[in-house]
Order: structure tokens, then sequence, then C-alpha cells
């Protein structure tokens, strides 16, 4: 097959390199990607938004498949535009991945059809908005519906901060069409963890838990990023929760978009709360994404054993019902290192060195996200996040000791990472 994969992230990295593997992929492209994707597809300079130039170069290189990264062009469409042509994709319709890209539609399904997750109102006054706040009090989670770029949601601990933030939204305009509207919900309490399915419109494929770090600073301190680190498996979801949360989030899920006539075909991302109850843990959903997350992919393709690109096609073709996965054992866990300032303003075109030497760390792969390889053969950091040093190793002490002797070997004085990935699941 040759195979086109839209991003230019870590996710995009560890979904190439495993991509790569498979012995169904006979040509590989990403576009736009990033300097290590180089070392396994062609890059393609079409950005991942860019609907038009993407479809363009899908019908003049006779592109058989489409591996979507990002929520961007899934929301704006670009499935459904393959889909018109008789290309193949992987990644839901439009009318799918408004299960990311409305946060008052999510709310409204997961009500419908009975999954569990917390109270909300949607609101487009902020008058009306502020009265529920009265009503319910503090704290309370306030959350622009659409995509904003991860920015768009406040955990208030008092009315006073849920009211700026209402504001923020619908009167000063802050987040734009994507804060027109805004769901005010109640605030869960417990430890976060995400969960991935692969879904082909009918069948759910449980794939693999993990738990991420949003903080930038070591003690989860300091303001909120895209994702410091992650680790998979995530000890807080048993065997018996990952059950229980097929049975009562994923899978109706799943039935109520079909019964919508929105079936979803991709990966479902689920952001979950466990809740510590007299009854014991109890998972609740806080949201859903239409795509891998990132850093989280990078840990997932690392443990996964079987052929990612069968997996994908399986969802695609609507057969995940002949798909067994298997998965190395122990733990993958990611660093992921920064560029100095992120997540406000960041430094840009610094030289990153050490590359070689981290990759032949054992058990390390180094996956790239916001770099680019400047016509003299240096690696440039581009992004805010930029590499994610990720090792898999029989236990996550191991797997954190290793990836922090990946960070190590790397040279470069203007990144940074947290020194504390996985704290939980070690001290656990």
């Amino acid at each position: 097959m040759k195979v086109l994969v839209v991003g230019s992230g870590g996710r995009e990295h560890a979904l190439c390199r495993a991509i790569a593997n498979s012995p169904l992929c006979g040509a590989l492209y990403c576009a736009p990607g990033n300097a290590g994707i180089a070392d396994v597809a062609t890059l393609v300079p079409v950005g991942s938004e860019d609907v038009e130039g993407l479809v363009r170069f899908v019908q003049d290189n006779a592109i058989d498949f489409v591996v979507v990264g990002p929520e961007g062009p899934l929301v704006l469409g670009l499935v459904d535009r393959l889909t018109a042509l008789g290309v193949k994709a992987f990644g839901p319709s439009a009318a799918a991945a408004e299960l990311e890209g409305s946060k008052g539609f999510m709310k409204d399904i997961l009500a419908k059809y009975g999954v569990p997750t917390a109270f909300y109102g949607r609101f487009t006054d902020a008058g009306a908005a502020k009265d529920y706040v009265r009503k319910h009090g503090a704290p309370i989670v306030v959350k622009a519906d659409g995509l904003a770029a991860g920015k768009g949601v406040t955990v208030a601990r008092t009315e006073a901060e849920a009211f700026a933030a209402i504001d923020e939204a619908l009167v000063d305009g802050r987040f734009g069409a994507a804060g027109a509207e805004v769901v005010v919900e109640e605030f869960l309490d417990g430890e976060e963890v995400s969960f991935f399915a692969l879904c082909d419109g009918e069948n759910a494929l449980p794939l693999a838990s993990a738990q991420d770090h949003k903080a930038v600073g070591d003690g989860d301190t300091g303001p909120n990023t895209g994702g410091m680190g992650a680790y998979s498996p995530a000890p807080v979801l048993t065997p018996e929760l990952e059950a229980r949360v097929m049975r009562e989030i994923i899978e109706p899920t799943v039935k109520g978009m079909a019964a919508e006539g929105r079936p979803f075909k991709g990966v479902l991302f689920a952001g979950l709360m466990i809740m510590n109850t007299p009854d014991g843990p109890v998972p609740k959903t806080l949201e859903f994404n239409v795509r891998f997350g990132d850093p989280e992919c990078q840990t997932l393709m690392t443990r996964l054993k079987s052929d990612a690109l069968a997996a994908l096609v399986a969802a695609a073709d609507g057969v995940l019902d002949g798909i067994d996965l298997r998965w190395h054992e122990g733990t993958a866990l990611c660093v992921v290192m920064a560029a100095e300032g992120y997540p406000g303003d960041y430094r840009k075109n610094t030289e990153i060195r050490g590359l070689d030497a981290a990759n032949a760390v054992d058990s390390v792969t180094v996956y790239h996200a916001g770099t680019k390889r400047a016509e003299d053969g240096r690696v440039l950091s581009v992004g805010g996040r930029v590499l994610g040093v990720t090792a898999l190793a029989p236990t996550v002490a191991e797997a954190q000791a290793a990836a922090y002797r990946g960070v190590d070997a790397l040279d470069w004085p203007e990144g940074f990472c947290r020194r504390d990935i996985g704290w939980r699941a070690v001290g656990r």
C-alpha cells in the first residue's frame, strides 16, 4: 500500500515508525512531517489543515490509505472528502468528529446514551451561565465548546474565577467562534487516566490505558501544557476497571453514535476520572478526543507488537472483530523535551545535538515533534514540545530510568523536561 500520514508531531512520528514496519506498507509519506519522520517517510510540504492540498496530493500520487493524526483536519472533513473519492482513511467523519469538535455535543451524547459523566449546562448567554454557577457553587469547570488548542478549559476554584472564564469566552471573545458557547460542568475529583479504543462504526477494540502529565513543572506545578510526558499502561486502570470502561463508556458511545447516523470510525480517546467512592473506584468521562493523544501515542506504539497498519485498515474497513492485538509486557514511558519558555513564548531554531547517542541508549527511542532539518544537516527546534524520549522496560521504574538516560545523552541546552514522569506509577 501507498500510505499517507497527516501531521507533524510526536504522535505522527510514532505512527509512521509503526506503519513503516508493516509488511503491508510499500511507500510511506507524511504531510508535513518533521526531521525525525524524514528517516522513515517521504515528507510532503502540505499543511495538515490544507484539505484541498492533501486531497490533491492523494489523487496525484494514487495514495491507497490515509492516516489522519490531528483533530483539526478531522473536524474540517478531510476523511469525508477522501471517502467521496473512494480513498480509504483512518479517522472519523466530520459529523463523528464533533465528539471532540463540540464539547456540548459530546455531553449531550453522553447524557442521551447513559454514559457516566459530570452534570453540565450549555450556555451562549453569560448571565445564564453565571446563574448556573451560583446555583451549583465552586469548584466548577468552564469549557469553551469548540477547539481552542487546549486553552479553553478553566477549573475554577471560586465562583469569581468561573465568572471570569465565562466573560473571557462569551463577552471578550478570546476563543473566537470556539468560545461562542460554553459548557459549565461539575468538578470531578479523583485520578485522571486516558483510555484508547479502535472503532469501526459498530465494534470497539480496546487498545490500552495511559497517563499523561499536563503541568509544565515537577510535582504537577505550573501552567498546563499539551503534555510533558506519559506512560502506558496506567496501573490505576485495573483490568476490572478497563472492562467496565468498555462496557459503560466506550461501547454505549459507539452504539449511540451509530444510532445518531454518525458512525464513529477511528480511535476513540476517552479522558477519564477515576473517582473513589464507598463502593470502590468508579470511572466517569471527562471528555472524548477523536484521535490518538500526544504523547500517549508514543507509548502505545512502542508497546504494540502487532501490525499497526493492519489494525488501522481493519478499523476503516469495518472488520475490527477479526483483529487480535498483542502487546509487549512491561511499561513504555515518554519524557517530553520542550523548548525554553514553553508553554509561553519559547525559543526556536536552536540546534539539538546528541540524538544518535540518545537513540543508542538501550530500549530508548527518540520521537521528534517540533523539529526540522536545516540545509546543512543540523536538527533544529521549531515547536514548543520538541522531542519525546521513550523507553520500554519490564517495570515503570526501569522505563523511567532508561528514558532519563536518553534525555541526559542529548546535548540541547535550550531544552528542558520534567524529571518526575511516571511518579504516580513508581509510587504504587
